[in-house]
């Protein structure tokens, strides 16, 4: 019997959350290995575990998956998490890349220099509010399903609700103007197994503080 997967990476979000996020709402355990020190990386690389000297790294299935995309994607095909056929994987693929896009432009607001944190804000809220918001309320609300795609749960709906927690992190105000968004969270974060990934205690972790973004610069040298 195949054991647990094992996360390799640091003690907070970046880009393992969302493979965090898809293993738990699968109902998957997983072990992580915190990269705590450059010596634990450098430990990771001169082992050959890292193929393009870069985390994430998932072990899973035999295998040392790196590329955050690949690893998403061989995790929601596994567990049945990425639609029916071509044309859904397609549709997945494409409301998935705008979510990142947005996912992105908040993560990288920790490492804005404050001299540019406000403008940086002000432009990430617009964004959210008339560009990719609005996007997503008008496919929920012209087929009036209760996921995105084809109806069922996909990779796409966690990601989504992943990022709708942080734009509620960002500005709690934000989502009042989408109720199928906030009827999809809500639904979504009734399910079993989110709704225990939610609770305190979970594997989930919180948003990146001042003393973890510093001893991540000091990992990975950024």
């Amino acid at each position: 019997m195949a054991g647990k997967p094992v996360l390799h990476y640091f003690n907070a979000r970046g880009r393992m959350e969302s493979i965090r996020w898809l293993l738990a709402t699968a109902g998957v355990e997983f072990e992580e290995k915190f990269i705590d020190t450059p010596e634990d990386l450098e430990k990771l690389r001169k082992g050959g575990d890292l193929m393009f000297e870069q985390v994430p790294m998932v072990e899973i299935d035999g295998m040392k998956l790196v590329q955050t995309r690949a690893i998403i994607n061989y995790i929601s095909t596994k567990y049945d998490l990425y639609g029916k056929d071509m044309k859904e994987r397609a549709l997945i693929d494409m409301y998935s890349e705008a979510i990142y896009d947005l996912t992105e432009m908040i993560g990288q607001l920790v490492l804005c220099p404050p001299d540019q944190k406000e403008a940086k804000v002000a432009l990430t809220k617009d964004r959210a509010k008339t560009r990719y918001l609005p996007a997503f309320e008008k496919v929920l609300k012209s087929h009036g399903q209760d996921y995105l795609v084809g109806n069922r749960l996909s990779r796409v709906d966690i990601h989504l609700l992943e990022l709708l927690l942080y734009v509620e992190e960002l500005d709690s105000s934000l989502l009042a103007p989408f109720p199928q968004l906030k009827a999809l969270k809500t639904r979504l974060s009734s399910l079993p197994n989110v709704k225990k990934f939610l609770q305190p205690g979970s594997q989930r972790k919180p948003p990146l503080d001042a003393k973890t973004l510093e001893e991540a610069r000091k990992i990975f040298k950024f």
